[in-house]
């Protein structure tokens, strides 16, 4: 039974169906009763059922070729009701031709009728589906309140989602700070001042706040801090582009630096019909880079890694694309490698394998020399050998003036790939830049973690400073990079300003509903951690067209000196003093 009341399309179909109908014939008579004062002659019965009988049918015909027996309840409004109204024109006339070529069949016949019906049904057959809509309307005081701010186009999809039930709030007010904004309409509101928010938050116990409006990072942070200050506990962000969702901020749109330069079509160029070989394509910029080569049409795509799951975690996420190659292969063996380079032939390299986690590369620090310096060693010669295009080395912050053992292997890998550009025919670059948000073993998945099982959050100092930077937007800007290459380069990525952990935390806690209940513990710097990364970008680095993108300079070194020294840090007992001894600038701390 309560199967059979569930709604359909067709049950809609046929609901609307037998209503119109009715109301038809039900105009067209009181069309007739208000014509002749509620006495209808008995000689005009029979044109009355004609008439009923005929506009039925027409009417039900041209709202069917409207499509408006295919609109549900809620998604009724002026277009439909300008559709409806069509619908009864084209019906009306129609009959009103029906009616002159076979006059005598009608007669006698009220040609008033005609209009007096049509008017009629027009009313009663736009109210059937207004009605529900205005149920939604009255229902919605029953729904959570909340301020809209922002009076956009965003504002009128919220707005409008309230009324027809499937967005359960409902608002007492849409603000703007823009002074032109200010006093205009949106939907029924007069849009007010955003000074206007803390008094009308306060008079409605409003804790939601709904953003329908595009800032940028340091526009949106202050927005947040300022609502939270008023005592708004939820604020949502609406976005067009994610399907009209209405989700909670995230700390990803706090830290989102959105760079104003991505070039989409250079990218595709550089990427469409090539061979592209990704290692560590199972990690977070691996993964990414490869979604990103298939957007942009690589002509195939060979995902290297030594992770089975990492590996079938990314071809899941790109829906076992046809292009995907998946190869699990560790990058430190040398023959295993090649097996893959001479299959394939690649046009473009990127290598994203590392080990990146600072302390268990300071716990391991001969697995790190391996991994990260005899790895990058495989691919760069193997580039050379099979002369490939382009090569893209992922470096990072941690290589500019190391403290530690992962920064230093990092800082080995650029310099022996960008000095190899002077034996090879392959145009070899370094891409640095700092932390990605949400990237495995990242300070953000790691909060998440804690606040969902109610743990305070661990900081190691309370100066300790990063730089962050969207993974999607981070790997475009290392596409475009190597785009513009001309082999040798250092670029390095604009990351903006460092953020300070503890206010994240903080900051995360509060986005987290959890103030009062959690609170951010320091527990003391880890091995090799410094208080705060160097500077990515100075003054003597110089700007390409982008201005995310930069060119710094790299020493030259040596090649077969540095191929030496490699050998003697493999077989070293003490890898740190070896790392000095390329990395002189490295000051390691215990």
């Amino acid at each position: 039974m309560i199967k059979f009341l569930e709604p359909t399309k067709f049950k809609r179909f046929l609901f609307f169906i037998f209503f119109d109908v009715f109301i038809s014939i039900f105009s067209t008579t009181s069309a007739f009763f208000l014509r002749f004062n509620g006495d209808i002659p008995n000689e005009f019965y029979k044109g009355l059922l004609l008439c009923a009988f005929s506009m039925a049918i027409l009417r039900v015909f041209f709202l069917w070729i409207a499509k408006i027996y295919m609109v549900p309840w809620r998604f009724f409004g002026l277009y439909e009701g300008r559709k409806i109204f069509n619908a009864h024109i084209f019906a009306m006339f129609s009959f009103m031709v029906i009616y002159f070529l076979l006059d005598d069949v009608f007669n006698p016949f009220p040609r008033s009728v005609i209009i007096i019906d049509s008017a009629l049904c027009y009313i009663l057959i736009s109210g059937l589906r207004i009605s529900k809509r205005m149920m939604y309307s009255s229902k919605s005081e029953n729904n959570e309140p909340c301020i809209v701010i922002g009076a956009t186009n965003k504002a009128l999809h919220v707005l409008k989602g309230m009324k027809e039930g499937y967005i359960n709030y409902y608002a007492v007010g849409v603000y703007d700070a823009r002074k032109e904004k200010v006093g205009t309409t949106c939907e029924n509101f007069v849009v007010e001042d955003k000074s206007q928010i803390s008094k009308d938050i306060k008079k409605h116990s409003v804790k939601t706040a709904i953003i329908a409006l595009k800032l940028n990072q340091t526009e949106l942070n202050s927005l947040h801090d300022e609502l939270m200050s008023y005592g708004i506990v939820n604020v949502k962000i609406f976005s067009l582009i994610e399907g009209g969702e209405i989700r909670n901020i995230t700390v990803e749109d706090l830290l989102a630096r959105k760079p104003k330069d991505l070039d989409k079509e250079v990218v595709r160029n550089f990427i469409k019909d090539k061979v592209v070989l990704v290692t560590g394509a199972g990690g977070t910029i691996g993964s990414e880079i490869c979604k990103q080569c298939l957007e942009y049409g690589a002509k195939k795509l060979v995902m290297v890694d030594h992770s089975e799951f990492n590996l079938y975690q990314i071809n899941e996420a790109t829906n076992s694309d046809i292009r995907n190659e998946l190869k699990l292969v560790n990058i430190v063996y040398r023959d295993d490698l090649e097996e893959i380079f001479s299959k394939f032939r690649p046009d473009v390299v990127v290598h994203a394998a590392a080990y990146k986690h600072v302390p268990m590369c300071e716990f391991n620090p001969k697995m790190a020399v391996v991994n990260n310096i005899i790895g990058t060693k495989n691919v760069i010669d193997l580039s050379v050998e099979y002369e490939v295009k382009k090569v893209v080395l992922i470096s990072t912050d941690k290589a500019v003036r190391p403290t530690n053992v992962m920064g230093a292997t990092k800082r080995v890998c650029e310099l022996y790939a960008l000095n190899s550009n002077e034996i090879s025919k392959a145009e070899i670059v370094a891409v640095r830049f700092g932390n990605v948000l949400g990237s495995s073993g990242s300070v953000i998945p790691k909060f998440k973690k804690q606040i969902k099982e109610d743990k305070n959050l661990t900081v190691t100092h309370p100066d300790i400073v990063r730089y962050f930077m969207l993974v999607s937007e981070a790997c475009q800007l290392v596409l475009q990079a190597a785009s513009i290459a001309k082999g040798g380069e250092l670029f390095v990525l604009d990351m903006g300003e460092q953020v300070k952990i503890a206010d994240l935390a903080k900051k995360m806690i509060s986005l987290a509903g959890k103030e009062g209940e959690l609170s951010v513990e320091f527990v003391g710097l880890r091995p090799g951690e410094k208080l705060y990364e160097e500077l990515l970008i100075d003054e003597s680095d110089k700007r390409t067209r982008y201005e995310s993108i930069f060119v710094t300079s790299s020493a030259k070194y040596d090649l077969n000196l540095l191929n030496s020294q490699i050998e003697d840090l493999v077989k070293s007992d003490d890898i740190v003093r070896n790392l000095k001894a390329i990395v002189p600038e490295f000051n390691h701390k215990d």
